[in-house]
């Protein structure tokens, strides 16, 4: 889009179902939700706690509501939940929801950056996009966890043991980098 506000139904939907893929720290903590979804009893249901207030802390940003050090919480987010995978300690799912919510408000925000000034129509599309989008890859990212949860041998116990931990450790990271980058930008701005 060129950073050009969406103005149509379809610029608003294509915009949404690609922001989600094209920001990293973004990305990363979706792929965190699928991974920390794929432990927790009905995997689908935490994820959906992550979409829905992405979608609010859009609307709130939309609607002029700020929230404080946004782009600190969307990192360290990223970093908590990698290191929570990673701890290899069992989540209560409530506690996973809980975060995921917190966080998809930062997130939501986040996004909202891109839409800010559109009419009804693109700002509908693109919120449908981008929770779309978010919702099958933390779906698709689960469900390859159970499978290679679930296909390793006996023979192979230990990707069983270390696989989603060594996920959590990239997303960790990942979410490291981004932090540092907020700190860096806002102690040399």
């Amino acid at each position: 889009m060129d950073g050009q506000t969406p103005t149509t139904l379809y610029e608003g939907l294509v915009s949404g179902l690609a922001h989600p893929v094209i920001g990293l720290d973004h990305l990363a903590f979706i792929v965190a939700v699928g991974v920390a979804a794929a432990f927790t009893p009905r995997s689908w249901l935490s994820p959906l706690a992550f979409v829905a207030a992405t979608v609010i802390g859009c609307l709130f940003l939309v609607g002029g509501v700020m929230l404080p050090a946004a782009e600190f919480v969307v990192s360290a987010s990223v970093l908590v939940v990698g290191a929570a995978i990673l701890s290899g300690r069992a989540v209560p799912a409530s506690a996973y929801a809980a975060l995921f919510a917190v966080a998809g408000l930062f997130h939501g925000w986040a996004y909202g950056e891109a839409i800010v000034g559109a009419e009804a129509t693109p700002l509908l599309a693109y919120l449908a996009g981008f929770a779309v989008t978010q919702y099958l890859i933390a779906l698709g990212v689960s469900k390859l966890v159970h499978l290679s949860v679930k296909t390793g041998t006996d023979s192979q116990p230990l990707w069983r043991q270390v696989g989603p931990r060594l996920a959590g450790a990239v997303v960790a990271g990942v979410g490291l980098a981004f932090f540092l980058e907020a700190v860096e930008g806002a102690v040399f701005a």
